[in-house]
């Protein structure tokens, strides 16, 4: 039989896995960041970067279109998840190199699945460090997510009120489900999404006609 002294060093062996867990996921994020800006990956999600490679992506893409178009929504996600600077390049990219309406729904899957990634971090391993350093900004979404979640998570995908990464976690911290994200990010990201990787089909434009010239 367990005495006292042993379920004491359970009880706090229990707690520090989760410690541990979110200690590496800080380290992880740190390591990657780090990773990127040291070998320099910033560069390539630059607006000069996809000006000088739109060539040699668009040949890629004709002869390696599905694992092209797997790869660019793997990039995107994975950026926003692990909060690396450049999705509004991709975002522009993605009209840049697949056009208004593929443009579109590759940039919306890969925003969608990098955000939930964020939801799901913030769910399981940050919960309880990220409601506590919320403080005000988490009263002001309380009240809205706990009325229509949906609702109001398609009204701050819509109407950017707050940070892109903020209302990716935030409903996380206050028990939404998953379902209802996936919805209302999917549903909700869509008209900026369009907006600007119809941005990008513009650029694309003028590259062709100076390419004329």
């Amino acid at each position: 039989m367990a005495g006292p002294a042993h379920k004491t060093i359970e009880s706090k062996t229990k707690n520090i896995k989760p410690h541990l867990m979110r200690l590496f996921l800080v380290l992880a994020l740190a390591v990657v960041l780090a990773t990127f800006y040291a070998f320099g990956l910033d560069r390539f999600f630059t607006f000069e970067s996809l000006t000088e490679n739109r060539e040699r992506i668009v040949d890629i893409l004709a002869s390696h279109r599905v694992s092209g178009v797997i790869l660019y929504i793997a990039i995107y996600s994975t950026a926003v998840t692990l909060f690396v600077p450049g999705a509004l390049v991709l975002t522009i990219a993605g009209g840049f190199i697949f056009g208004t309406w593929y443009g579109t729904l590759y940039v919306v899957l890969g925003a969608t699945i990098g955000a939930t990634g964020n939801f799901m971090i913030a769910k399981t391993l940050l919960r309880n460090t990220l409601r506590n350093r919320a403080g005000s900004t988490l009263l002001k979404m309380e009240a809205g997510f706990q009325e229509k979640a949906i609702t109001y998570l398609l009204t701050l995908r819509l109407i950017p009120v707050f940070p892109f990464y903020l209302v990716n976690v935030v409903p996380a911290l206050l028990g939404v489900s998953l379902r209802s994200y996936l919805i209302g990010t999917f549903v909700g990201i869509i008209p900026g999404s369009f907006v600007y990787v119809n941005i990008g089909v513009g650029l694309d434009s003028i590259f062709e006609k100076n390419k004329e010239i």
